[in-house]
């Protein structure tokens, strides 16, 4: 067989040489396709991020040019109200501050919520009764889609009218604590609790621990002031339309076809037949605002790292719901 002689004057197999030869060029081949592979993806993330920014430019923007003749505007009230969703106090009282400023004819509420939040549904009741006093030749009307209960109604009571379908859910009006306790089944498993407090009530309510009553009266209290407080909306306005009951104010919910009866909505209609009907003005211009795509990513980011803090602070939620 033949060979070759290398430096050291020592023989290599013609076979080895060449499989050598193969094997250093196939990893040069490995090499120059790892690398084209590394450049494709580079820049397809570059492209992909690219058209996230385009895209996320115009997010949520959408065209609120006044139409050439009369229009309703539409805010939609979607959602769990609390900070930092698209039923925000924020987004929606923006919404409806830049449909009260445009030439709308009228404005729609489109709620469907089951709650959320006291005091984001408080600022949009106090937000919405200080532009029908700023705007006082414009009427806003709110639509309930499949639900809109206990904060939702609490935001929409200071509307002009209330419209709904005959099956939507509405009312709800209460306030509800709730959480878990674990004291027996710690006791079970022998575990221990060690908590340390600097004030005397600051481990009001902790799971763990044996509930008092004086926490629990107190803790009452609170729920009763707030519910006081939501009665109180209601009332002031919906005015002399409601009908009240000893159970409109328990908690329940109803019927749009109850709720109707009972004078916590004016009459059944959709958005599209409030604005032909009762605005005159067919055409909808949307005013509800929108995050756009980085505002959402860096929303959901500092939520993410925020989560952690967050659970081990908060243990129970005050809700309208």
């Amino acid at each position: 067989m033949a060979g070759h002689d290398d430096q050291n004057g020592t023989s290599k197999p013609e076979w080895e040489r060449s499989l050598l030869e193969k094997l250093a060029f196939a990893s040069l081949n490995e090499q120059k396709k790892a690398r084209r592979w590394g450049i494709f993806f580079k820049l397809f993330f570059v492209g992909y991020f690219v058209i996230l920014l385009i895209v996320a430019s115009g997010d949520g923007i959408s065209n609120k040019s006044d139409p050439s003749g009369e229009y309703s505007a539409m805010v939609d009230l979607q959602g769990i109200i609390a900070p930092g969703t698209e039923a925000s106090a924020d987004m929606v009282v923006s919404g409806l501050r830049e449909a009260f400023k445009s030439e709308a004819k009228g404005i729609i509420l489109r709620a469907n919520s089951p709650g959320g939040s006291p005091v984001q549904a408080n600022y949009i009741y106090n937000e919405i009764k200080r532009l029908r006093t700023k705007y006082a030749d414009k009427k806003i009307y709110a639509v309930i889609g499949d639900v809109c209960a206990s904060g939702c109604y609490f935001a929409v009571a200071g509307v002009d009218k209330i419209y709904a379908s005959p099956s939507s859910v509405v009312g709800s009006i209460g306030v509800l604590m709730d959480g878990f306790g674990f004291v027996d089944a710690m006791k079970k498993f022998g575990v221990e609790r060690r908590l340390m407090t600097a004030g005397e009530n600051k481990g009001i309510l902790d799971p763990f621990s044996p509930i008092k009553s004086k926490d629990k009266k107190h803790v009452q209290g609170v729920l009763n002031n707030i519910h006081a407080q939501f009665i109180d909306v209601v009332r002031e306005g919906r005015g002399k339309a409601l009908k009240e009951t000893p159970e409109m104010f328990s908690g329940l919910f109803w019927t749009g076809e109850q709720a109707l009866a009972m004078g916590l909505i004016d009459d059944m209609g959709s958005a599209g037949q409030v604005a032909r009907d009762v605005i005159g003005a067919d055409d909808i211009v949307d005013y509800t605002q929108k995050e756009n795509l980085l505002d959402r990513f860096a929303s959901r980011f500092g939520a993410a790292m925020a989560s952690s803090l967050s659970i081990s602070l908060l243990k129970n939620n005050i809700q309208l719901r």
